[in-house]
């Protein structure tokens, strides 16, 4: 009997102790990161069976527990990887918001100020301090553009460095990760209790692996857990880590793609679609979805302020009196800007034989007065199978297809993009692609030119023809100064010409003329005697070689038989700016985006859109950082260490050491009286 109280005393002395111990454990580990609180899982001994029935043999400690759920661990781990993503991406786009929004940095003043410099040449054309002024406005400007196109340049060198790193650490958790398993596989199979502390700390390198990249775990058969991340690539099988890489794209060796090392050595380059959370997917989403449309959008607006604004100056007359008109043409250099031309990059992994690849920006057609360009803000991929050759705007997945470049330039004809295609070498091989980008490098390439740069006097700002009523003439009739449009150069054999009135027509124009009336079907004119009906204040247009443009002007009123109206050059035009007006008109002009919006409406929408892009991620953050601490705290509450009831615990042990140990004692007394009785 007394061998029975102190056994059973024992034992329960032996399970307060563990249970004591294990809560000092807890006390001890209240700030550790990823620490599940534990407890002693006691039950009771089997019973001895007796005559008078089962005889309770004390207890023992089956296990050391930790109080854990893997649905909360797991939705702590999905929730963290969110946050990191959202937290990562509004640190870049924040970066770039302060660069485009900022009054003073931003592009908006220096195109104001630049157009304003174009509008003193207009109004004083024969001035050189305004021309001056106005070259150094320009290359203001273009500064303006450069410096925002590098900075958006340095993110992308910033997101590149940033990528190794964050792959450098993943590695390390993976390896982390891989020692771990093996550990927790040699601990549990050498007693069958669970490593608890090991779990916890391998729980937490999940957490935190999730803070670089999503990961996904599934538990293996000796206590490990494999990781997976992307859309099943393996980081952690049992106790081996695989490794991700960074390498140059193969689509754009410029920019760093996470790869993943197969068993052979070779890199395999993952899909940035299917790198999802983390900062690693917040960097890569980031770039995809903001930078490179920011810096697209950005040359855009570059491109096509250089593009709009020269086609404008090649149809003026420069203070030398030089124009398309002048002999030989190649002396007229009136382009103010310089812009690269759209970049095509040939995939690195493309069939060896297969050509290379350019593009050129199409000349801006006419449009209201003006030009306008159909210049978007995505990239392309020219892809080549067995069937032909197909674009793909990226942007939105829209295609053109054809048998080759021409058939692919027959579409953008119809279609326009701003761009044309061509190769050198023949027609792209099957299997080859080719990334193009027409506005990528647009914003800090572009420059001024350096001829009007160093000689403002080339600046084109007066019209190339004036017209002139005949002395002698007995009407009513006035003609308008007259204006041109693109191949104006072609619409006439040779200037001057001078048209007649005559019984209600209008004779003289050159053989083989087209002739527009109010923008009717040209008629092509045999001979100077054939007549045109004179339409009172209708435009009329001489045809160039750019239909429906040329050389265009109106006569108002009532003309008397045999009055004359000439076009000659406009020789000596010193004090003309009517070609200047119309280049300051370009900063009010719909030129870009369809047709919709001028060149600082673009950027202002721009900006806009960064704006809301910015907050919306920063909302996105704010509410996700909510749900993560949610789901903290529901682990918290089953896993967490508190205090207050582990003091509790430790006073109920305490008590039931002391009573097992009183228990114990009196078990000696009695076996100790037995003793004397027997004696």
């Amino acid at each position: 009997m007394s061998t029975g109280i102190i056994g059973a005393g024992l034992s329960g002395l032996a399970a307060a102790q563990y249970g004591l111990q294990t809560t000092a454990h807890n006390i001890a580990n209240v700030d550790t990161p990823g620490f599940s609180r534990q407890r002693a899982i006691v039950v009771s001994n089997p019973a001895l069976q007796t005559g008078s029935g089962y005889v309770g043999q004390g207890a023992r400690v089956l296990t050391i527990e930790r109080l854990y759920s893997s649905f909360l661990t797991d939705q702590v781990q999905r929730s963290q990887s969110r946050s990191s993503e959202l937290e990562t991406y509004h640190a870049q786009i924040s970066q770039i918001d302060n660069m485009l929004a900022d009054t003073t940095t931003g592009l908006s003043p220096s195109l104001q100020q630049f157009f304003n410099g174009v509008q003193q040449v207009a109004a004083n054309p024969a001035q050189l301090p305004a021309r001056e002024a106005m070259m150094s406005s320009a290359q203001g400007l273009a500064d303006r553009y450069q410096s925002l196109g590098n900075q958006l340049t340095e993110i992308a060198d910033g997101i590149n460095v940033d990528l190794r790193a964050t792959v450098t650490s993943i590695n390390s958790f993976a390896e982390a990760i891989a020692s771990l398993n093996q550990q927790i596989g040699v601990a549990q199979a050498a007693n069958g209790q669970p490593a608890n502390d090991l779990l916890d700390t391998r729980d937490q390198l999940v957490l935190e692996l999730n803070q670089l990249v999503q990961a996904r775990t599934t538990p293996s058969g000796d206590g490990g857990v494999n990781v997976f991340i992307g859309n099943g690539q393996q980081l952690v099988v049992g106790s081996l880590a695989g490794a991700l890489t960074t390498t140059p794209s193969a689509s754009d060796p410029s920019r760093l793609a996470v790869g993943l090392k197969t068993p052979g050595g070779s890199i395999q380059e993952m899909p940035e679609s299917l790198l999802k959370g983390g900062s690693l997917g917040g960097l890569l989403a980031f770039r995809a979805e903001s930078l490179d449309r920011v810096t697209n959008d950005l040359g855009r607006n570059a491109a096509s302020l250089a593009l709009a604004f020269n086609a404008q100056s090649s149809l003026g007359q420069d203070l030398l009196g030089q124009s398309q008109l002048s002999a030989p043409p190649s002396s007229f250099t009136p382009d103010l800007f310089v812009v690269p031309p759209p970049t095509v990059i040939a995939n690195a992994n493309n069939p060896a034989g297969s050509p290379s690849v350019s593009a050129a920006f199409v000349k801006p057609p006419p449009f209201n007065g003006n030009f306008h360009t159909d210049l978007g803000s995505s990239d392309y991929r020219l892809s080549a199978d067995a069937s032909g050759l197909t674009l793909t705007r990226l942007a939105d997945n829209r295609q053109w297809d054809g048998a080759d470049i021409g058939a692919i330039n027959s579409e953008l004809a119809s279609d326009p993009q701003g761009f044309m295609l061509a190769s050198s070498g023949g027609e792209p091989l099957a299997g080859s692609s080719y990334l193009v980008r027409p506005t990528r490098d647009a914003a800090r390439n572009l420059s001024v030119n350096p001829a009007l740069a160093a000689n403002p006097s080339l600046i084109a700002a007066a019209g190339p023809i004036r017209t002139t009523s005949g002395q002698a003439n007995t009407g009513s009739a006035t003609i308008s100064a007259g204006s041109v449009g693109p191949g104006y150069a072609d619409s006439l054999a040779a200037l001057p010409v001078t048209l007649a009135f005559q019984g209600g027509n209008l004779q003289g124009f050159p053989a083989g003329t087209q002739v527009s009336i109010g923008g009717s079907a040209p008629v092509l004119i045999a001979d100077p005697t054939q007549g045109v009906a004179y339409p009172s204040g209708a435009n009329i247009t001489l045809v160039g070689s750019a239909p429906p443009t040329g050389i265009s002007f109106a006569i108002n009123g009532q003309p008397g038989n045999g009055d004359t109206f000439t076009l000659v050059r406009n020789d000596g035009a010193t004090a003309d700016g009517r070609n200047a007006l119309a280049l300051a008109q370009l900063q009010t002009q719909a030129t870009m985006s369809g047709q919709t919006a001028s060149f600082q409406q673009a950027y202002a929408q721009l900006v806009s859109e960064v704006g809301n892009q910015t907050r919306q991620i920063e909302v996105s953050g704010i509410a996700q950082q909510s749900l993560l601490a949610q789901a903290q705290a529901s682990r918290e509450a089953l896993s967490g260490v508190n205090l207050d009831e582990e003091a509790a615990n430790l006073i109920r042990y305490q008590q039931a050491y002391q009573a097992s140990a009183k228990a114990m004692e009196i078990g000696a007394s009695l076996f100790n009286t037995i003793l004397q009785i027997a004696g």
